[in-house]
């Protein structure tokens, strides 16, 4: 006899859109600490892809999960979010000076 345990993919989109909103603000952390390089400010730039991720994917999966729609979409989405912040993020750390 086998139990099954259904998914509850409410709670499932709302960890991945936790996660997605707990890295984003990690990401000005980590900039506000990347080493001045020649002194122009100009890390802060990857404060806009970083944003433009979060407002297309998270933003979108926080009002889905509130209002309680489209709960596997909304996963899918958060998770395609967390894709793609892995993706700019490894291309940014290649970009930021070390030490």
């Amino acid at each position: 006899m086998t139990v099954s345990i259904p998914l509850n993919f409410r709670k499932i989109a709302a960890l991945v859109a936790g996660a997605g909103t707990l890295f984003w603000l990690y990401t000005f952390y980590f900039i506000a600490h990347v080493p001045p390089g020649d002194g122009t400010g100009f890390q802060w730039l990857a404060v806009f892809p970083l944003g433009m991720v979060f407002g297309l994917f998270f933003l979108p999966a926080w009002l889905l999960v509130a209002i309680g729609r489209l709960p596997r979409f909304t996963t899918a989405v958060g998770l395609c979010g967390l894709i793609a912040f892995a993706i700019i993020w490894m291309q940014l750390l290649n970009e930021f000076p070390k030490s």
